[in-house]
């Protein structure tokens, strides 16, 4: 398996002098994402669970909701400069009968760790084929417990402690207890990851649960929540105008700037108790 963070030397300059010194970063490599052996997708992300990866990225596409809708998924040889596996290939077998993605009407696949989609026809998409509306899901949420998630996000970012260069998401319950945490150079990586994993773990559609994300909230996050029933969503930095838009028609609580005790409520406030924030 691919490495999750590696060494590399730097010039550390400081009041003090400089020196050079070995310093722990965030792997990055590339992952390319085959469907029945054809080329969908290449992500640049960090390595480690891929196939998590794998099963949300096409839960959040609308090519499956539920993972008997894959049969298998396996590595390809990829091998690299010295001839070992790379890990970087993973092919997708759909079960019969379920239709391959039709990259002739969709959105060009190809991902880097910090892109994301926009316009119109993206959000025609996911009006058109979520099958998991969070607008009739009754979460009620504490702002008080809202206003933890940070913090216990933060707690669980193991690798971002070494490298300082990774995104989070993580999946809460209503009482604000962590039921997945994934990191990864890229913050739509990250959040199909989490997806992923529920997936797997036959938690789609996630009634009841708050997505929290270490960044900011765009119209893909939105997006990804929405197809996978999420009903709140919360990030520490701002969100994007669009998210706030398909977050209000999707019926979706958006937070954004969830920062020690404050928040701002741009979606949804509807499911935010308020009185226990102090």
């Amino acid at each position: 398996m691919g490495r999750v963070t590696v060494r590399r030397p730097v010039l550390r300059i400081a009041a003090d002098g400089s020196r050079t010194r070995p310093d722990t970063l965030a792997a990055e490599e590339p992952l390319e994402i085959r469907v029945n052996g054809s080329p969908l997708t290449v992500t640049m992300r960090t390595p480690g669970h891929d196939v998590e990866l794998a099963h949300g990225f096409l839960l959040t596409e609308g090519v499956i909701h539920d993972k008997n809708q894959l049969a298998t998924a396996r590595y390809c040889d990829s091998p690299g400069p010295d001839g070992r596996n790379t890990y970087n290939v993973l092919d997708i077998l759909l079960a019969p009968g379920v239709q391959p993605p039709d990259s002739s009407v969709t959105r060009n696949f190809y991902t880097t760790s910090s892109c994301g989609v926009c316009g119109k026809a993206a959000l025609d998409s996911v009006r058109l084929t979520t099958r998991h509306s969070p607008a009739a899901d009754p979460l009620v949420l504490d702002a008080g417990t809202l206003a933890d998630l940070p913090d216990r996000l933060r707690a669980a970012q193991r690798v971002f402690d070494t490298t300082g260069g990774l995104h989070a998401a993580g999946l809460f319950t209503a009482d604000g207890e962590p039921l997945v945490v994934r990191e990864d150079v890229g913050r739509h990586n990250a959040v199909d990851k989490v997806l992923g994993w529920a997936l797997l773990a036959e938690r789609v559609p996630l009634r009841g649960c708050v997505l929290m994300v270490s960044g900011r909230a765009s119209f893909e996050l939105v997006q990804k929540a929405a197809m996978a029933g999420v009903p709140a969503l919360a990030a520490v930095s701002a969100p994007s105008s669009l998210a706030v838009d398909l977050a209000a028609e999707q019926g979706m609580t958006l937070v954004g700037f969830l920062r020690g005790r404050s928040m701002n409520v741009y979606a949804g406030a509807e499911r935010i108790v308020t009185k226990n924030i102090a």
